[in-house]
């Protein structure tokens, strides 16, 4: 069998029951390392788990899957991902890998962002899709995601914005040579998502085009949750520009309708001015 095992999004100890009991009998067990990350290292879960973790990057996963699949038609072996299995669609291609190779799966299922985000008040029905947001370059600056996040504000949803992460990642020069030599880790913020998205605000006013959003957009800024540590801050897109959560892993969420209740949890999180400038298109809907 192959398992598909969330760890959560805290520490070691959020791995249900059922993941450890299984992680324990299992021959080989792979750390998916790409996607996203735990507020602890490797160490920290070998130690909690009792068995030694193979780390399995994304050239491991996608070009030597096989490799991971080698022998769990006749043992068991899990694969284990931050969050939920699925909180990442790149392994529905292990999924099909497997079954082509008539091997048996099974997943076994965690928190994950696309949930645990309600724990800032915002309900989680009213979300429209989600969208990531990809480190800018001098010479590569994609604005598609800005016209996920109109789509959904047009519909009065909340967008929850993934923020970029870049592991093990090579520079051009050492990838046009051929060298394994990799970038140091980067986790992208909700300050940097945040003027990317400023600059973006700003061409499209100059284009003379009708704003999605603007400086004044009520938007939620999410770091490390489900860890001690969890920050939340609500508050204008400018204010997100400036705002420190910590270390990573940061979220970003774009706010659209908001219902009283909602509105009320978000000043939980935010300064008394922050959320002053929202207007009332009837007694259960406010909007920025």
């Amino acid at each position: 069998m192959l398992y598909f095992i969330g760890l959560g999004l805290g520490d070691a100890r959020d791995i249900t029951v059922k993941g450890l009991e299984v992680i324990r009998g299992c021959s080989r067990v792979y750390l998916e390392a790409y996607t996203s990350i735990l507020t602890v290292g490797k160490e920290a879960l070998e130690e909690y788990y009792g068995r030694e973790l193979l780390l399995a990057d994304r050239d491991m996963v996608e070009q030597e899957a096989d490799e991971i699949l080698k022998g769990a038609d006749v043992s068991d072996v899990a694969f284990l991902v931050v969050g939920d299995p699925f909180g990442a669609t790149t392994h529905s291609d292990l999924v099909l890998r497997a079954v082509n190779a008539g091997i048996q799966y099974r997943v076994i299922h965690n928190a994950s962002i696309l949930n645990a985000v309600g724990c800032c008040g915002l309900q989680l029905y009213n979300f429209g899709e989600t969208v990531s947001i990809v480190f800018w370059t001098d010479n590569w600056k994609p604005e598609s995601f800005y016209d996920k996040i109109k789509r959904n504000r047009d519909m009065g949803m909340h967008t929850l914005c993934l923020l970029d992460i870049k592991v093990k990642e090579q520079s051009m020069e050492n990838l046009m040579r051929g060298r394994k030599i990799y970038e140091p880790p980067r986790f992208m913020t909700v300050a940097q998502a945040a003027e990317q998205l400023l600059e973006i605000v700003q061409n499209r006013r100059e284009q003379a085009e009708e704003l999605a959003i603007t400086e004044e957009t009520v938007c939620v800024g999410l770091a490390r949750v489900g860890a001690d540590d969890q920050a939340i801050r609500a508050g204008s897109l400018r204010e997100m520009a400036s705002c420190d959560l910590g270390g990573p892993l940061h979220s970003m969420i774009i706010t659209g309708h908001l219902h009283p209740l909602e509105l009320d949890m978000l000043r939980l999180f935010s300064g008394p001015e922050s959320l002053n400038g929202l207007k009332m298109t009837d007694s259960s809907t406010y909007i920025s």
